[in-house]
């Protein structure tokens, strides 16, 4: 999945179009991602514990990972992401191969 947690999208279809944020959860199995601010519902909650009082509460719902796009941070633009192989010395001195992400429009390493 093109999208990873802790990255900065922004909302390319559906009631919440142009709204940008940051994506709290992706869930690559199901290719959906929970962004905050984004997909609000209400949700009616009952009280589990003596101190915890019950109520409606709003919270974020999953959307389709199709729906949004990533921010390229140098860029500042909503690009299409491209996986490169980048050879990665440790500090042992061994070479190891990385899969990262890049950014199509300016080539910045997104990982």
């Amino acid at each position: 999945m093109f999208v990873k947690s802790k990255d900065q999208v922004v909302v390319i279809s559906g009631k919440d179009k142009g709204v940008k944020g940051k994506v709290i959860t992706a869930a690559p199995k199901t290719g959906k991602v929970i962004v905050e601010g984004v997909a609000m519902v209400t949700k009616h909650q009952k009280s589990r514990a003596q101190g915890q009082p019950g109520g409606i509460i709003k919270k974020e719902a999953f959307i389709d990972a199709s729906n949004v796009m990533v921010i390229c941070p140098k860029c500042d633009k909503a690009i299409r992401v491209a996986h490169k192989a980048v050879e990665v010395t440790g500090k042992d001195g061994k070479t190891t191969v990385k899969n990262v992400r890049i950014c199509k429009k300016c080539g910045e390493q997104l990982d």
